[in-house]
């Protein structure tokens, strides 16, 4: 049996913002194995936040709608780069790693803020 396809995973920007995702649950694991519970679960619950708000936006009526999902998503984003930039500052993130994923975040922002503009 064939399982049901929805409309986000096509999207390019959903694709990018499950991948980052995915390295900042494991920084988020990584925190945990320190005892740093409350970092990892804000870390993640963020992190979360963008591929979810983008699909939770495209199930939306009106594109202005969608675009208000996607600047959930944008500013999860943006509170990603900043737990990971104090993070750093405590010495819990390797700063090769954050500055990749900083940059991935960067990246990031700038195809939702594109892609929002495309809906208009």
């Amino acid at each position: 049996m064939r399982r049901a396809r929805f409309r986000f995973e096509d999207l390019e920007v959903w694709q990018r913002g499950a991948e980052i995702t995915h390295s900042l649950c494991d920084i988020a694991d990584d925190l945990e194995e320190r005892r740093r519970y409350r970092f990892a679960e804000q870390l993640r619950a963020a992190a979360l936040s963008i591929p979810n708000n983008v699909a939770e936006g495209s199930g939306s009526q009106s594109k202005r709608e969608f675009g208000q999902f996607l600047n959930i998503a944008r500013r999860s984003a943006f509170e990603c780069a900043s737990m990971l930039l104090v993070f750093g500052k405590r010495h819990l993130v390797d700063e090769d790693l954050m500055d990749s994923i900083l940059g991935d975040l960067d990246e990031e922002c700038r195809m939702l803020l594109s892609f929002k503009r495309s809906l208009a």
